[in-house]
């Protein structure tokens, strides 16, 4: 974030940046004697002009154009806290939204998504069961019954496979609901109240800085106009010289000092609540980042369990087919049919002769 643009008032650098712009504020009002630095790494000059100074009623003050520039916090990536301090307008071009409330926004899209995420699952442990149990139903099923010798063995083992099958199906839709389904729901259960509380002390404090910043401005005019009237009866004594004049410059001049000394107050008030607000913006989008990468991290890791049970599912599968297929390869129709005469054979045939 870049710094504000400064004016000098009276020994006082007053930045010039409009009330709805605050948040792009991140340095405070600061004396004049002062050499503002921005949080975080060393400021580097904005940039050097022919004078580093100005004057003004015979008192010296570092040039505008020489105060440091706003470092990022972290220059090295793309951190919350150094995107998020400016307004930003809607969709529709209509309304400006803060950049905390779109970082808000993004969290409570991420738990929308988690939520669904734990829904899809919910539909899928409703397929495998009603899978498994229809398997179970047709395991059941007396068609081909009657089937004998090493056929009808694997005939009997397939139908006892899908039954197999079908317990294998209702152990994945129970893993899936406790491991993955439950933890998605589970997962940050208050965090919606918790956003509520967080983006009311944060909207808080934005309104707290806009009023301490329009006292400032408050004060400074105020204080233009003390010096102003102090301009015009100092002008006045030097035309002609009375009484009256000397005694009305010097209460122009008590009340420039009191103006001076009210802005004093007032830049110190603001440079507080500032930094108040400062602090508590980096603490809670920096809290807000954490929470993002840890929600993406659990769901990517039960996401995981989810595969690892479909590849755990497919295993079981294929074991209960496997018997089935040592049978098919035992199939022999010879010995059945071997199996089947001797069983319901009704007597051997002798052809005799017949004679004539």
């Amino acid at each position: 974030a870049d710094s504000l643009s400064v004016l000098t008032v009276n020994g006082y650098h007053i930045s010039a940046t409009p009330i709805h712009q605050l948040d792009s504020a991140h340095m405070s009002l600061q004396k004049a004697s002062v050499d503002p630095q921005s949080p975080g790494s060393p400021a580097a000059p904005r940039r050097q002009s022919k004078e580093s100074s100005l004057t003004i009623n015979g008192v010296t003050f570092p040039h505008p154009d020489v105060i440091p520039e706003q470092q990022l916090l972290k220059p090295s990536e793309w951190s919350y806290c150094d995107y998020f301090w400016a307004d930003k307008k809607d969709s529709q071009g209509n309304n400006t939204v803060s950049g905390f409330e779109i970082l808000l926004q993004k969290q409570l899209k991420g738990k929308q998504m988690q939520k669904e995420m734990a829904e899809f699952i919910r539909e899928r442990i409703k397929i495998e069961e009603e899978y498994a149990k229809n398997l179970s139903k047709l395991s059941q099923n007396s068609l081909a019954a009657q089937e004998e010798g090493t056929l009808g063995e694997a005939w009997a083992q397939l139908k006892k496979s899908l039954a197999d099958e079908a317990e294998v199906h209702l152990k994945f839709s129970s893993k899936l609901q406790s491991e993955v389904e439950k933890p998605l729901l589970n997962f940050r259960e208050n965090f919606k109240k918790d956003m509520k509380k967080c983006d009311h002390h944060i909207a808080d404090l934005r309104k707290q800085l806009a009023s301490r910043y329009a006292a400032v401005e408050k004060a400074r005019k105020a204080l233009t106009e003390r010096q102003k009237d102090l301009e015009v009866k100092t002008q006045q004594l030097e035309v002609k010289l009375s009484n009256k004049t000397e005694e009305e410059i010097k209460k122009a001049r008590r009340k420039s000092t009191q103006a001076g000394d009210d802005l004093m107050r007032c830049v110190d008030i603001y440079n507080q609540a500032q930094s108040k607000w400062f602090e508590e913006m980096v603490t809670t989008t920096l809290e807000l980042e954490r929470l993002e990468v840890e929600r993406v991290e659990m769901i990517r890791q039960h996401l995981c369990q989810y595969t690892q049970l479909r590849h755990e599912t497919d295993m079981f599968n294929q074991s209960t087919v496997e018997l089935v297929d040592q049978l098919l390869r035992k199939v022999d129709p010879a010995k059945d049919r071997e199996l089947w005469v001797k069983e319901h054979k009704t007597g051997d045939i002798r052809p005799v002769d017949m004679e004539i």
